[in-house]
């Protein structure tokens, strides 16, 4: 129990200090009105008060120190109140709050601050202003400076920020845009057929017969010699050929107009505009991302910052949709998977010891039991150990089952590993020279039990191929160091397995035969006379011992995660030529119905067919794309191309005979593909022993694929199936 005696200091030092406060108050009324004031939320009107008595009684330091601290409550008081204006964006409320600080402190820092605060408010809203109104006249580059400007002051704007995201947004829109413009008549069909033309002569032929304009680069030369004989393919095309075998280079203004130059270095700097992209990567690495860019996009504006895991790329549009179908394919999560492992250590032991243990010691004196002296040979009789012989028959057996069932989860390629046992330590002493033999000893840690090393590597076909590094080691003896020396070391037997599996998805394999097995016979009693065949147990005991252990590992793996199989479209991607990585092919389709324009005058004029040729598709008209030729019972891909520039509603049709869709789809398939886009779709060829012909195609018309079945050793050319015929869908 404490004394009271204590507590009643406390209170009277409590009252004193009360009391010494009221006098000071009654002392000065000064201090008694601020209090009051203040306590009331009154802090102007406190800061006054103390003002006005202080300036009366400038010698008076409890009045000077309570007038500082109601300076820097008032002040407080006040930029809460402004902070809160300026976060609901009140901007006369925070210039009348500064009116109200700078009347009552006008020197101090906060009251300088928040002046400074409210003209770069005021000049933000201006700005703001001004990029609104530049805004809505579409003038987007007046009004990002405007906003940029205010953003480099002050980051937390969300109206200028939520405003120059608009206007991002807006730009990238108009980015994508201009990379994908296509000219209005690009696939309108024509013929264009010239001998030894000039340049001009035929851009002018192209130009009447496509309503296309053409602007050229001064250094073209237009009386360069052309000849070209094209039937029936589309404006788009033929200009491509002209300019590809031209050395030339076009660049679309709008969707009538081409700017035609020459195609060198120095012309593809000066003309063809870039864009930048930032890629944030998630899995990949940017190096090695940098690495791939430059070497298959051919592109040399590329930095990294590997704090943000951050890959920066300058590039023309075509070049940088190619960079980018890259860092997809790449930026991938690694696949994991889930090793569930079970260890088991099968032991068994039996002993069997049978016989007679006959007395081994016999003794001539006084008997134990005597402890008198004897003065002679008297009394001395013949003793034994009791009893005379013992007999022996013992038999034991046992089995352990030790058992360790770890599951750990694998990054592929990554090494895991399980440690399940104990460290011994083992004392090592060392003599130090210049010590008059004096020792020092460390102590080093000998890892004994089980050790598991699991190296995973998952396949796209989910099967997993695991390294296994196993070994079971056990302390056999310990050896003592030489003789003083303290030290000791342990005999260790230990056993290790290493192989490599390959193994599905849950499936569990048996790792087995890790025997190690002990006998031994040993006999003793009687010399000469234990080792008689069956009498010798009469004089001797013998003893059988048989210990065994086996190790057994257990391995199931489970895939948490695997890479996306890319199909038959995204692994191959077209980049381009060496010179242009990313420009568009030269590929030349057939037309719909062939154009007059840009005949040459002695070549007859001839029609040209409406009908695509079996497996082709017409420039507009969608396709069917896919192997020549499968095995039955495999799975193959077909790809179906939109060329229009319309959403496409069709229906892959082909022979339930032959072929077997995804799912419960037979016959038929409904595909719904965006414009100038492409599905694909996985089909199987259903098992059988002939070879056969078949067709995939489409209700809309277009492109037919041909496919031929054919089982392996089979000859190339079916015999006993003809081909399907394929459905002539222009008529």
């Amino acid at each position: 129990m404490k004394h009271p005696l204590p507590m009643a200091r406390r209170v009277g030092w409590l009252a004193l200090c009360l009391a010494t406060s009221a006098l000071v108050a009654c002392a000065n009324p000064a201090l008694r009105d601020a209090q009051d004031l203040s306590q009331t939320g009154q802090h102007e009107a406190a800061l006054a008060r103390l003002q006005a008595a202080l300036q009366l009684q400038q010698d008076d330091r409890l009045l000077r120190s309570a007038t500082l601290k109601q300076t820097d409550t008032t002040v407080a008081y006040l930029v809460y109140q402004a902070d809160a204006a300026r976060a609901a964006g009140r901007l006369d409320e925070i210039e009348s709050i500064l009116r109200r600080l700078e009347a009552a402190a006008p020197s101090h820092p906060r009251t300088v601050w928040l002046r400074n605060e409210v003209n770069r408010l005021k000049r933000h809203q201006k700005l703001l202003q001004e990029a609104q109104q530049s805004f809505d006249a579409k003038t987007y580059e007046r009004a990002e400076v405007a906003l940029r400007a205010i953003l480099s002051e002050d980051l937390s704007n969300a109206t200028a920020r939520s405003l120059l995201t608009r206007i991002e947004e807006m730009r990238a829109n108009q980015t994508r845009q201009s990379s994908t413009l296509r000219l209005a008549t690009a696939g309108k069909p024509i013929t264009l057929e010239f001998r030894e033309a000039a340049l001009r002569t035929v851009f002018e032929a192209l130009a009447r017969a496509a309503d296309v304009n053409f602007v050229f680069d001064k250094d073209v030369r237009g009386d360069a010699k052309v000849t070209l004989f094209l039937r029936n393919t589309t404006v788009e095309e033929a200009m491509r050929v002209i300019l590809s075998t031209q050395q030339l280079g076009s660049k679309l203004l709008n969707d009538n107009t081409v700017l035609v130059y020459p195609n060198t270095t120095q012309k593809q700097r000066d003309l063809l505009e870039t864009v930048t992209r930032s890629f944030y990567l998630v899995n990949a690495d940017p190096k090695q991302v940098q690495t791939l860019v430059r070497a298959v996009a051919k592109s040399r504006d590329v930095y990294v910052d590997d704090r943000l895991n951050l890959l920066i790329v300058r590039d023309t549009p075509e070049v940088m949709r190619l960079v980018e179908r890259l860092v997809q394919s790449v930026d991938l999560a690694d696949p994991e998977v889930m090793m569930e492992v079970e260890v088991m250590e099968v032991s068994s032991k039996k002993l069997m010891e049978i016989g007679i243990t006959p007395v081994d010691k016999a003794s001539y004196g006084v008997l134990p039991s005597t402890i008198t002296t004897l003065g002679s040979l008297k009394g001395l009789s013949w003793s034994t150990s009791n009893p005379l012989a013992v007999a022996t028959l013992r038999g034991s057996s046992g089995s352990t089952n030790m058992l360790a069932n770890p599951k750990i989860r694998a990054r592929n390629r990554e090494k895991a590993k399980i440690m399940l046992g104990e460290k011994l330590p083992v004392f090592t002493s060392n003599l130090v020279a210049g010590t008059g033999g004096g020792a020092s000893t460390t102590i080093t840690y000998l890892d004994v039990g089980l050790k598991l090393d699991i190296e995973p590597q998952v396949q796209l076909d989910n099967d997993v191929t695991i390294k296994i590094a196993l070994e079971v080691s056990t302390v056999t003896a310990r050896i003592e160091g030489p003789a003083g020396s303290g030290s000791s070391a342990y005999q260790v037997g230990t056993r290790q397995a290493t192989t490599t599996l390959r193994l599905k998805d849950g499936e569990t394999q048996i790792l087995a035969g890790l025997i190690n097995d002990d006998e031994s016979r040993s006999s003793a009693g009687i010399p000469g006379l234990h080792d008689l065949p069956i009498a010798g147990r009469l004089f001797g005991t013998t003893k059988d011992e048989h210990n065994k252990t086996e190790i057994v590992l257990l391995v199931t793996p489970h895939i948490v995660r695997n890479l996306p199989q890319p199909d038959l479209a995204g692994s191959s991607l077209f980049s381009g030529t060496e010179a242009q990585p990313g420009a568009a092919g030269l590929q030349i389709r057939e037309g719909t119905a062939g154009s007059e324009a840009g005949r040459g005058a002695s070549t007859p004029s001839r029609g040209a067919s409406n009908r695509s040729r079996p497996g082709a598709a017409s420039a507009m008209q969608p396709d069917v794309t896919g192997p020549e030729e499968v095995m039955p019972g495999a799975s193959f891909q077909v790809t179906v191309r939109n060329p229009a520039d319309t959403a496409l509603q069709t229906t892959v049709l082909f022979d339930s005979q032959w072929i077997s869709g995804p799912g419960a789809a037979s016959g038929g398939i409904a595909l719904d593909i965006p414009p100038r886009e492409s599905r694909s779709i996985t089909l199987t060829a259903k098992p059988s022993t002939m070879p056969a012909e078949t067709s995939v195609t489409l209700t809309t018309g277009g492109g037919a694929l041909l496919l031929r079945i054919r089982p392996p050793g089979t000859d190339p050319t079916p015999a006993d199936n003809p081909p399907a015929p394929v459905p002539d869908n222009d008529r």
